[in-house]
């Protein structure tokens, strides 16, 4: 009887190993490695960094929070008002974001670079240099890790998960809806999104250059900012009707420009605003800067300070 036993219980525990068994590291780039291309088009976020932040922090995805919660990247609450799960951490019973797909947690993940200010420096890297990526992700304070970078970096070497960095650079890359994925019926709209790869820093600020057929609407479906803060970071009135070829900061301009710019000569057709634009400076800071009212209409080859005038 005590073998019968033990053998059930053997036989138990091997078969629910079998059904436990989760994704392999091979599974898991072969299931996602469209999604992490189509975020680099989108974005200019390499692929191979996404994918290897998916690995990284999901355990392969078989994570508790990427199982229960489709949490691949291991974002906290922050500013997030969506559904949440508590997990511990570097605290106890922190609070993480939850999805109700994967891919919901790959675009998040691109939203979450491309809209706080101290991930702005990684886009002047190119798309290629996935070193430079990981060492600038872990001094930016994406993970407490010491080794954070360099753990990123072996998982890419290791997989040559660089090579989908080169996707798409010339006319070679069809992507297509995956399927027998829990990824395959979600989105009717899995073209390629043209707003991301239009990111453009300023002031180590992102914005766009509106085009024919942007909107406010399509602004905020495409990069997650809405038309209130689009007025509020770039100086508008609330009635304000956008215009072509408008640059368009997508978060909080600066209170000066960056080093090495003091001052702007008035060029001809120059205002106020367009200097606050091009420098990516508030406009109130170039009045307060430049002791002047809100009427003042700067004159050719005029001096206009950037940053506070040195004593």
């Amino acid at each position: 009887m005590k073998k019968v036993f033990l053998f059930i219980v053997v036989g138990f525990v091997l078969a629910t190993s079998v059904f436990a068994k989760g994704l392999s590291r091979k599974e898991y780039i072969e299931k996602y490695k469209d999604l992490a291309v189509r975020e680099m088009l989108r974005t200019g976020i390499p692929a191979s960094i996404t994918l290897a932040q998916g690995l990284l922090e999901s355990g392969n995805g078989n994570s508790l929070l990427a199982t229960k919660g489709n949490n691949h990247f291991g974002i906290k609450c922050h500013d997030w008002v969506g559904p949440s799960m508590k997990m511990d951490d570097d605290h106890k019973n922190e609070c993480f974001r939850k999805y109700d797909h994967a891919y919901d947690s790959y675009k998040d993940h691109s939203q979450f670079l491309t809209t706080r200010s101290r991930y702005a420096f990684l886009f002047q890297y190119d798309s290629n240099d996935y070193k430079r990526w990981a060492h600038g992700l872990k001094k930016a304070g994406y993970a407490t890790d010491p080794q954070y970078a360099h753990r990123l970096i072996k998982i890419i070497d290791e997989e040559n998960l660089h090579q989908l960095d080169q996707k798409g650079k010339g006319n070679d890359l069809i992507i297509e809806k995956p399927t027998g994925t829990d990824l395959a019926d979600i989105d009717s709209d899995y073209e390629i999104d043209p707003f991301g790869a239009r990111l453009e820093i300023a002031n180590g600020i992102h914005y766009i250059v509106t085009k024919k057929g942007d909107t406010f609407y399509s602004i905020e479906k495409n990069l997650g900012v809405n038309q209130r803060k689009l007025l509020k970071y770039n100086d508008l009135p609330k009635n304000y009707i956008l215009q072509l070829n408008q640059r368009l900061y997508l978060h909080n301009k600066r209170g000066r420009a960056a080093r090495g710019y003091n001052f702007h000569r008035v060029k001809e057709g120059e205002s106020l605003y367009s200097i606050a634009q091009e420098y990516g400076v508030r406009l109130k800071s170039l009045r307060r800067f430049n002791d002047i009212d809100e009427d003042y209409r700067p004159q050719l080859g005029e001096k206009i300070y950037l940053r506070n005038k040195k004593r």
